[in-house]
C-alpha cells in the first residue's frame, strides 16, 4: 500500500477565523501522513492570492503542497507569472483544471480547455511540475457524451498530465468502467478517486446535481429517512464511505484524494478504519 498515494484537499478560507480553524484542521490531518495538501483556486482566479497564501503556510510547515490552478478567465501572462511565483518558492506539483466560468464573465480567456493549460505549463517550465488534471467517471456536466469526456481527458494526458483526480462519486462501478475504458485507450497515467465523505446530505444532494456527481437512488432514500437527525446520517454516511474505498483499494486504485471542505474529522475517521 505504500506506494499509493493518499491526498487531501483544501479551499483557501476567507476569513481570519476560517483561517485559524483551516490550521487546526491542517495539523489534525497532518498527522495522518498524507502524499500532499491540495488547494482550489476560485472560478477565473479569484482565490489567486488567498490560494497561494495558503500552499505557502502548508509549505512552511514542512508539508508538501499542490496549489490548483484553472486556466478559464486567465491570460498566458498571468498563468506564467503565477508558475514562476510557485517555481520561486519551491513548489513542484500544481493540480491543472479548466474551471469555471464567474457568473457575468463572457468570454473564457485565452484557454479554453485544460489539455491547454497542460501543454502550456509544459511548455513553459518542462519537468519542473508533477501536474495532475481532473476526470469524470460519470462525465463532466458539460460534456456532450461519454465518449467525448473520454477522449478529452486522453487530450489533457497525452498534453502532459502526469496523474490524474476524479470528480467524486458513490457507485465505485463508474470508477472501474471509467479506468477499464482509459486503459482501452491506452491511458496509462493513474488515476486516483475523489473520496467526499457525508456529513450535511442536503447539501451534498445540491452540490452534485450541478457537479454531475450521481448519488444512487437507494442512497438518496435512506438519507432521507434519517430526516434531521445529523448523527445517524454521518455514521450511515461513514459506514457507507468506508466501505466503497476498501472496495476501490481492493480492486487496484492508486490511492485516494479526500475532499475535506476543511474539516478533519470524517476524513480522519475513514483515514483511520481503512488503516492507511
Amino acid at each position: 500500500m505504500s506506494s499509493r498515494a493518499f491526498s487531501i484537499e483544501f479551499f483557501p478560507p476567507r476569513t481570519p477565523e476560517g483561517i485559524e480553524k483551516l490550521r487546526e484542521t491542517r495539523r489534525q490531518l497532518a498527522e495522518l501522513g498524507p502524499k500532499f495538501f491540495s488547494v482550489t483556486f476560485g472560478a477565473g482566479g479569484s482565490t489567486r492570492d488567498r490560494t497561494l497564501e495558503t500552499v505557502l503556510e502548508i509549505q512552511a510547515a514542512g508539508l508538501a503542497a499542490a496549489p490548483h490552478l484553472s486556466c478559464i478567465g486567465s491570460t498566458r501572462d498571468n498563468i506564467r507569472e503565477i508558475l514562476e511565483t510557485y517555481r520561486a518558492h519551491g513548489i513542484r506539483h500544481v493540480v491543472a483544471l479548466r474551471g469555471d466560468l464567474p457568473s457575468g464573465m463572457a468570454a473564457p480567456g485565452e484557454f479554453r480547455y485544460a489539455n491547454e493549460l497542460v501543454a502550456f505549463i509544459r511548455q513553459e517550465t518542462g519537468d519542473w511540475f508533477d501536474i495532475e488534471v481532473a476526470a469524470y467517471p460519470e462525465t463532466h456536466p458539460q460534456a456532450r457524451n461519454y465518449r467525448e469526456d473520454l477522449l478529452n481527458f486522453k487530450r489533457k494526458v497525452e498534453a502532459g498530465a502526469n496523474a490524474a483526480i476524479t470528480q467524486y462519486f458513490f457507485n465505485a462501478d463508474a470508477y472501474f468502467n471509467f479506468v477499464d475504458d482509459c486503459a482501452r485507450e491506452g491511458i496509462t497515467a493513474p488515476i486516483v478517486p475523489g473520496i467526499m465523505p457525508i456529513s450535511n446530505f442536503s447539501q451534498l444532494a445540491r452540490f452534485s446535481a450541478t457537479c454531475g456527481a450521481e448519488i444512487p437512488r437507494w442512497l438518496t432514500r435512506k438519507m432521507e429517512s434519517y430526516l434531521d437527525d445529523s448523527e445517524s446520517i454521518r455514521a450511515f454516511g461513514l459506514d457507507f464511505v468506508t466501505a466503497m474505498c476498501e472496495k476501490l483499494l481492493a480492486g487496484g486504485a492508486p490511492g485516494l484524494h479526500f475532499y475535506a471542505l476543511n474539516q478533519a474529522g470524517l476524513t480522519s475517521a475513514i483515514w483511520r478504519r481503512l488503516g492507511l
